[in-house]
């Protein structure tokens, strides 16, 4: 939590308290549903909580926008990212149901109002949203196959494009050869300073 508080320091008392709220939720259900590993709960706030936050260093979310995260497993990154912006609405899917229930029950007991999550696989999602994210369920060409459909194409607010906000590691250059469209990498170094980042980045994707 230390640091949380340290690299998001304008956090409400309210938000300070959900994300206080987060690992033993996670721990309570995750003896139920395994939907993360023993040892990265060790390390929970840095690898899931800090590392889902890695996009809100890239971009802050306006109130009113809307976001699709796609296999969002446990609920990353959407639900810290769902605690920070809770203006903004966010809809969190995954195929696997019982994950879907863990979502549930950590966006209940927290309270939160602005997510919905589902059992649903990309393809059949309905309507489109302003950003798609991800943490890394799949090489990236593939995941804009699944997802490019469902973006609010070609609007730009305060000079950054609606598109795929999608949290990867390590080398992209081979990966990317096969990719359409524009995109950036945001190493995730220029963020933060532990040592689990140094491969982390957050790939801005639009068409």
């Amino acid at each position: 939590m230390d640091a949380i508080i340290q690299y998001f320091p304008e956090l409400t008392p309210k938000q300070q308290n959900q994300f206080n709220k987060l690992r033993s939720l996670y721990e309570l259900w995750n003896n139920q549903i395994n939907v993360i590993s023993r040892k990265d709960l060790e390390n929970f706030y840095e690898r899931h909580v800090l590392h889902s936050l890695g996009i809100a260093k890239v971009y802050s979310f306006k109130p009113g926008t809307s976001v699709l995260d796609v296999g969002t497993g446990g609920g990353f990154p959407g639900i810290p990212l769902a605690i920070l912006f809770p203006e903004t609405t966010f809809v969190l899917i995954d195929s696997i149901g019982k994950k879907i229930k863990v979502v549930n029950e950590v966006v209940s007991s927290l309270g939160l109002m602005n997510v919905h999550a589902y059992h649903l696989r990309a393809e059949d999602v309905k309507g489109t949203y302003d950003f798609v994210i991800s943490r890394a369920v799949t090489a990236m060409p593939v995941f804009i196959n699944w997802v490019k459909n469902k973006i609010n194409n070609g609007k730009t607010v305060d000079g950054f494009s609606h598109g795929i906000l999608y949290l990867k590691g390590g080398d992209l250059t081979e990966e990317f050869k096969n990719v359409t469209g524009n995109y950036k990498e945001y190493p995730l170094t220029k963020y933060f300073t532990e040592e689990f980042f140094e491969t982390k980045k957050v790939v801005h994707w639009v068409s």
